[in-house]
């Protein structure tokens, strides 16, 4: 079955620590309405497009509300940063949660950020490359610069749970061979040849060159981000993505991403999103025959955006009304309470 996550980039607009108050609670709510799991995203520096540099300090203080809800990065940006302490930090998050966390990996999108740490984005490719390696090798026990180095705690049980995140099918394929799970975006730019086509047809053959380069007996992990916002009117949900949308437009079409057109119909195709009440997003998501493929998808509200109450409202309309109609989702509801995660174990 396919399993349901939520994902936020920390957008609310609050300052940070109301930002991290309000993701948390989000992510408790998540929880208690049966998904699976909740994954942020790292960002430095520019606050429109993340609020969070420091990704496992936030899910090690989301895993002390939680008890059952896998916990993930989507992703950290893994050329910025040392290889052996992302895999430490993830070690020790994963005992600190019970064994629930999920290592999704990147190689990074916003260029000025990588001149603080002394890298160049021309090179993330293969910086990239070279440091999930290192990672990997880290994990697994070896020996880091003297045979007396080896992780502490070690890593091996989290082998399991990274992934990749990418656009392209040659991204794909080093996920597959190095037997990770594939992460694919909530939307992507269009080539020119094919200005309006779908993200299921962009991302599907990102999606067989992964499955066709996978070893021998090791199952597919597919996480398919997408973008949804459920409303309990349709004119409620229209207007808050009208808000959101147009707001965001301006930032896609300086990445190489411009609207198909000026409605907001055009805006709702261009950047891949599902909105409006239960029965128009369960229409629209049944025709994406990736997220159909993926073995999770991870809903977020960006870029919509609507208030917090609304968040809340659209998670427990997901759980109770989309994801079963969809036949998605595996974990049951905790109950109106969600037990503390000291508590648990």
């Amino acid at each position: 079955m396919t399993r349901i996550g939520f994902f936020t980039r920390l957008l609310d607009d609050a300052g940070p620590a109301e930002r991290y108050r309000i993701a948390t609670e989000q992510i408790v709510t998540a929880e208690r309405h049966g998904f699976d799991s909740a994954w942020v995203a790292q960002h430095h520096f520019h606050a429109a497009e993340g609020g969070l540099p420091s990704p496992f300090v936030f899910l090690a203080h989301a895993a002390a509300s939680t008890s059952r809800i896998r916990l993930g990065t989507a992703v950290v940006t893994l050329p910025l940063e040392d290889p052996v302490r992302v895999a430490e930090d993830a070690v020790v998050l994963d005992l600190l949660s019970g064994g629930r966390a999920e290592l999704g990996l990147g190689s990074g999108s916003t260029p000025a950020s990588f001149l603080a740490f002394g890298e160049r984005s021309e090179d993330r490719a293969r910086v990239f490359s070279e440091k999930v390696d290192e990672l990997v090798a880290a994990l697994a026990g070896g020996a880091l610069g003297d045979d007396a180095n080896r992780l502490q705690p070690p890593g091996r049980d989290l082998l399991g749970h990274v992934w990749q995140a990418t656009f392209s099918a040659t991204g794909g394929t080093r996920a597959g061979r190095a037997g990770h799970g594939l992460m694919l975006s909530r939307t992507q730019p269009r080539p020119a040849d094919a200005p309006r086509a779908s993200i299921a047809e962009l991302q599907q053959p990102i999606v067989d060159a992964y499955l066709a380069s996978l070893p021998h007996g090791v199952p597919p992990r597919i996480l398919a981000s997408r973008t949804l916002f459920v409303a309990d009117s349709r004119e409620e949900a229209r207007r808050h993505a009208e808000v959101g949308l147009r707001r965001a437009a301006a930032g896609f079409a300086r990445t190489g991403q411009p609207p198909f057109g000026d409605s907001l119909d055009e805006l709702i195709a261009s950047y891949d999103t599902h909105v409006g009440t239960v029965d128009e997003v369960i229409e629209s998501l049944s025709a994406d025959t990736v997220a159909a493929q993926a073995s999770e998808v991870a809903f977020q509200v960006h870029s919509v955006d609507p208030p917090h109450e609304l968040v809340l409202r659209s998670i427990e309309l997901i759980a109770r009304e989309v994801a079963p109609a969809l036949g998605w989702g595996s974990a049951a509801p905790t109950g109106a309470g969600v037990a503390h995660a000291a508590s648990a174990r």
